[in-house]
């Protein structure tokens, strides 16, 4: 008798547990029926091999079987929607509702188990963090003349390097990292770190393996985190492990020697010792914020942030410098007409080279080097094209599905910069290029980022004229390809490029 009550006790549990997991809210947008307790992830995995690895692919196939902008689904045991139209984005950009940032497996195990930093915290926790890091970065120079010298320094470095390298095959992603990553150590500590100390290259390493392992859903890992139990090597789980020990051991001596240094006149200096002047000031509170495990993860955020995708959005600049000649010419005609022969571009500049500005707006548009953007949380019930969402329930941008919509590109498989451009040469039609977001949670780094694309390009672009090498059989496979390699940011395949020093003719050729 004790048996059967217990089994029929257990069946019931049983029959309830599976009920709930399978239980679809209603009004929940459309999408495939999910499986108790891993969800849609073996469909979204079988779908992503498919469809060469791309979450935003799967997002593609799954809104045009359902007809819908906005899709329901069930990644593990947590219920993720994604918006895929221009309204739908907007919303989600620009709406209170979905300000949040989720407290899943992932989001905690990038933090080291908590929920610190900027870019995966919300609430009065974000805007206190978030607005004394914005306070202080401008303290420091940040958007000012300092930061444009700063890059306007490293710019001139890698045209070093690149004249070192001049007539011979280099793929440009494997120089560029380090510039752009030097602007940021140099914000964040007040100092650069000459090219060749390998703390840069180790950092870059560390951040191109991370940004490899994952897509913005965190991957499997995040929807079945018991996975690191049985496979936490192929899950990801140790890399992300590594990848958090390494990085603190990284930044903490740097921090220490800051702690060691500190008066209060250096608070200006940089962005550890603002940091670590507002730790004194709060020390003698019960409950601070301000930690020295708090300012590594702002440190790990903003290299996180603005370490791979500057360079990226490069790489892929230049890689279209040779994959279209006619694009080419145009960039070093209106350059050529618009500076002086001798002086360093700088950001302002970029008021008289509407081309360059267009042409770096194309990029952005046409690679979508994050596709899927978030993850937001819905702080309420809330909708979201007219469906229900669920208060907590993870929630995705389809930026890449803005970019390339034709209803309003026309043409948007079609590199095209003039489509930025009005019959006057003045910049239009940005409202949709949405790679720094939007709203409250806009990019921080923005700032930073368009003025190391500009230039850095302009720079390169002034001095040389970019060429494909001779490829011999053997190297075949460091062909410019516009299929891009998966991961958190998508990345250019290693390419060869040969830069020629140019002369400023009428002609505008290169030399021979």
């Amino acid at each position: 008798m004790i048996t059967l009550t217990l089994a029929a006790l257990a069946l019931i549990l049983l029959v309830a547990f599976l009920v709930k997991e399978l239980w679809r809210p209603s009004n929940y947008p459309p999408g495939p029926k999910w499986l108790p307790i891993v969800g849609n992830t073996p469909l979204v995995r079988k779908m992503a091999a498919e469809n060469g690895g791309l979450l935003s692919n799967v997002c593609d196939k799954l809104s045009e079987t359902y007809q819908s902008s906005v899709i329901g689904l069930k990644l593990g045991r947590e219920r993720v929607v994604f918006g895929l139209g221009y309204e739908d984005v907007k919303d989600i950009l620009c709406n209170e509702a979905f300000q949040g940032r989720p407290d899943n497996f992932f989001i905690r195990l990038r933090t080291l188990g908590t929920r610190l930093g900027i870019t995966c915290t919300d609430g009065a926790f974000w805007n206190e963090q978030r607005s004394f890091v914005t306070r202080h970065l401008r303290l420091v120079g940040y958007g000012r003349q300092a930061m444009h010298a700063q890059i306007q320094t490293e710019l001139n470095e890698l045209l070093e390097v690149l004249e070192a390298r001049i007539e011979q095959p280099i793929w440009p992603g494997s120089i560029l990292a380090i510039s752009v990553i030097n602007v940021l150590w140099t914000i964040v500590t007040g100092t650069r770190v000459p090219r060749e100390d390998d703390r840069l290259q180790r950092l870059l390493q560390l951040l191109q393996e991370r940004s490899k392992a994952f897509d913005m859903s965190g991957g499997t890992l995040n929807q079945l985190p018991w996975l690191r139990f049985i496979a936490p090597e192929w899950s990801g789980y140790n890399l992300v492990r590594r990848f958090n020990k390494q990085l603190t051991e990284f930044f903490t001596p740097t921090i220490e020697q800051h702690h060691q240094n500190f008066t209060e006149d250096k608070a200006v200096d940089d962005l550890i010792y603002a940091y670590i002047k507002e730790m004194r000031d709060h020390k003698d509170a019960s409950v601070t914020n301000f930690t020295d495990v708090q300012l590594t993860m702002i440190i790990l955020d903003i290299f996180i942030a603005g370490g791979q995708t500057t360079s990226t959005t490069l790489d892929l600049a230049f890689m279209m410098m040779i994959m279209r000649p006619d694009v080419q010419e145009k960039v070093h005609e209106e350059i050529d007409n618009q500076l002086e022969s001798n002086g360093t571009p700088h950001y302002d500049d970029r008021h008289t080279l509407p081309y360059v500005e267009a042409f770096l707006l194309e990029v952005h548009r046409f690679f979508s080097i994050i596709p899927v953007n978030g993850p937001r949380r819905a702080l309420t019930d809330c909708t979201l094209g007219g469906y229900r969402v669920p208060k907590n329930t993870t929630v995705f941008m389809g930026v890449r599905n803005v970019h390339m919509d034709p209803e309003h590109w026309g043409d948007p498989e079609v590199f095209r910069p003039e489509r930025f451009l009005n019959e006057e040469r003045q910049i239009v039609n940005t409202e949709r290029v949405l790679s720094f977001g939007q709203g409250k949670r806009r990019c921080l780094g923005e700032t930073l980022a368009r003025s190391c694309l500009f230039t850095f390009f302009v720079g390169v672009m002034k001095r040389f004229c970019l060429v494909k090498p001779d490829v011999a059989a053997e190297e075949s496979d460091m062909e410019p390809s516009l299929t891009l390699k998966p991961g958190i940011t998508l990345s250019a395949k290693p390419y060869n490029v040969v830069f020629q020093p140019r002369k400023r003719t009428e002609m505008n050729i290169c030399d021979e």
